[in-house]
């Protein structure tokens, strides 16, 4: 008999993690496990319902002393489900599982498994994710990040899982419909025939918007005329920010040669179009989603040497990577790339399937 898993996340909203919790539990279908997901309601909860799964909406996001009600509702949902696997993927209900399951007698206690999805705050409340009987770590970058920060965790459990994508969702070599291409330059008819340098990354000071800004403006007085592109949306605590952005894109006289798209779900029809994408974090990043989406498509990619990124390019385009906040090493090759495009080769070891299959034997090795 196959076992019951459990998944345990603030919400279902879209992002990286919801993404992946729901492609998990849909593959947990698909093998005939039960899957269960825990959650806040969201925008991908009738895909996780549709494709066969159990959703149970409890606010299990929302920090504050009522929440702590929640803990004995968890336990009697733990048993009355006979839940085999509890997978927490944050660290509030991972603290609410982890109370929820001292209540239970330790014959009949779900095997605690945890992810660890970015470099938190280094202090006891973080160190909930490393406690489980085994640890997920979404790239080497972020192992490395548990073992020096949390050294008295066994790294024997800690099993590395890079995220994945669908490969059939960006492949190689895509090409954007002529619908696609005449409604987007209908919308940004002075990108047409441009050289396109696209920064996918929603607006904030530490995804480097401002260094694009530098690379866009150097490039244009050095006789290079290319186009960049800002592909990413704003909350409202960072428009403060963007009007930086926009006193200095005026400030150096290049309106013409820079454009800030917003928000927008097309982003493998932008990227296919690009010349490079580039990933400018200043901080590393956990996992470098937005290169080896745009490697996977063929897109050349220029990248900050560190975090996930560099894992990405390390296997997949080591010609891409430049010293971090090295704005004139990310000019040069640019300007490389502008004379001779670069072959990217069709190499992707970061797919879903791998992703998915490894965290499928991780809840079979747990519960033999």
């Amino acid at each position: 008999m196959q076992p019951t898993i459990l998944q345990i996340l603030p919400s279902l909203d879209y992002g990286g993690v919801e993404r992946g919790t729901v492609e998990v539990a849909n593959e947990l279908v698909q093998k005939n496990y039960r899957s269960i997901v825990v959650s806040g309601a969201g925008g991908l909860v009738p895909e996780l319902i549709n494709s066969g799964s159990e959703h149970i909406d409890l606010p299990v996001g929302k920090k504050s002393i009522a929440c702590l009600s929640l803990i004995p509702k968890l336990s009697l949902l733990f048993k009355e489900k006979h839940v085999d696997i509890v997978h927490a993927r944050s660290r509030f209900p991972a603290w609410l599982t982890h109370f929820a399951l001292k209540n239970i007698e330790p014959k009949h206690r779900p095997i605690f498994i945890t992810t660890v999805h970015g470099p938190y705050t280094v202090n006891r409340y973080s160190k909930i994710m490393t406690t489980g009987a085994r640890v997920i770590a979404i790239s080497k970058y972020i192992k490395k990040y548990i073992l020096e920060n949390y050294p008295g965790v066994d790294k024997k459990k800690i099993e590395v899982i890079p995220r994945g994508i669908n490969s059939n969702k960006f492949p190689f070599g895509y090409k954007p419909s002529d619908s696609w291409k005449e409604a987007w330059y209908s919308q940004f008819p002075n990108i047409k025939n441009k050289f396109l340098i696209t920064l996918p990354a929603r607006i904030t000071r530490w995804k480097g918007q401002n260094d694009f800004v530098e690379i866009i403006t150097k490039l244009n007085a050095s006789g290079i005329q290319v186009h960049g592109l800002v592909v990413g949306g704003i909350n409202e605590r960072k428009k403060r920010y963007l009007k930086e952005l926009e006193f200095l894109v005026k400030k150096n006289n290049i309106g013409d040669h820079i454009t800030f798209t917003g928000h927008r779900d097309d982003i493998k029809e932008i990227m296919s179009i690009s010349n490079i994408v580039l990933s400018l974090a200043k901080i590393p990043e956990a996992f470098g989603r937005t290169a080896l989406e745009a490697l996977s498509l063929g897109v050349p990619v220029i990248a900050y040497n560190h975090g996930g990124a560099e894992e990405v390019l390390v296997d997949m385009f080591p010609e891409g990577k430049i010293e971090p906040l090295n704005i004139d090493n990310a000019i040069l090759l640019i300007k490389r790339f502008y004379k001779l495009k670069p072959k990217v080769e069709n190499k992707n070891i970061f797919t879903l399937d791998n992703m998915l299959d490894k965290t499928i034997s991780i809840y079979n090795s747990v519960y033999q």
